[in-house]
């Protein structure tokens, strides 16, 4: 018969060796879902890659066979051309620092006036009344109505293109901030009187957090906006700027320039869009919604 500590012994033994197992378990199991999602990551950029790049191959034959004019619709590969040289002689550098400049300002001044109004309007319903009214109805003046009368006061200097990517930026943020604040659930505030908490601990605590999907979905809209304030701004008798380099290329007929700046505009765009995605994952992680 085997003694009491030759027993216990053995247990311990037993309980080190499953303890074990199931430290080598878990760890395969991590391995196994991290391999599962690079591998569907992958699949991902396959499958968005595959539209453009059948795209690109019969826009390359047609054009190179011929079946549509060259000045209307340059092939890929002239496209690539254009880029190329634009790239070596340093000219698109220039033009796209002074354009990301005027977008970063604009963007900046424009959003943080629409994060502020948002969220005072949204906490203060008298506030609400007496402006609100005011700046949807400001809201609905499209760019280019507005476009002439900036000229008019601050001429065709940077300060009239700032403005006016600020206008653009300034709406989608007021109002995503204003929707967020108003769309807190009632019985939450209940919970917070419940609790004593004071009005800036509502506010941090219970408010700003519940509206920060709308928040971060205002920023994206917003940045997109000033994005297309910038086109609008640079094409009103500016000098530099990728716009302007578009509308330089137009006068001459360089089709393939025009390509490549809206080619610029679309990668700008979308790569401030991706990092506003990357900042919504990171702030957003406790949401559980569905995903597709």
């Amino acid at each position: 018969m085997m003694s009491q500590v030759e027993i216990v012994r053995k247990a311990s033994s037993q309980s080190i060796t499953r303890a074990n197992l199931d430290n080598s378990s878990a760890r395969e199991a991590s391995r196994g879902t991290a391999g599962r999602f690079k591998s569907d990551k992958w699949k991902q950029i396959v499958r968005g890659s595959i539209l453009p790049l059948l795209v690109l191959v019969i826009w390359q034959i047609s054009g190179s066979l011929g079946f549509v004019s060259k000045t209307m619709l340059p092939t890929p590969y002239e496209i690539w051309l254009a880029f190329y040289d634009l790239l070596r002689s340093g000219e698109l550098f220039r033009h796209l620092e002074i354009s990301i400049w005027r977008a970063a300002v604009g963007f900046l001044l424009g959003g943080s006036l629409g994060l502020v109004f948002g969220l005072l309007v949204g906490l203060f319903r008298k506030l609400e009344h007496s402006v609100d009214p005011s700046i949807q109805m400001l809201r609905t003046v499209p760019h280019l109505a507005i476009t002439p009368l900036f000229i008019l006061w601050f001429g065709f200097g940077e300060f009239s293109k700032i403005l006016l990517i600020a206008k653009g930026a300034f709406f989608p943020l007021y109002v995503q901030t204003f929707l967020g604040i108003r769309s807190v659930d009632s019985k939450l505030f209940d919970v917070a009187r419940v609790l004593e908490f004071s009005k800036f601990k509502q506010v941090t605590k219970l408010v700003l957090p519940a509206a920060l999907p709308n928040i971060l979905l205002g920023l994206r809209l917003s940045i997109g906006v000033a994005w297309l304030g910038l086109v609008v701004a640079e094409l009103m008798g500016s000098s530099e700027g990728v716009g302007y380099l578009i509308l330089d290329a137009r006068q001459f007929s360089q089709t393939a320039i025009v390509f490549v700046g809206i080619i610029i505009f679309a990668i700008v765009g979308k790569g401030s869009d991706s990092l506003v995605r990357i900042l919504e994952k990171r702030l957003l992680k406790w949401r559980d919604s569905f995903n597709g």
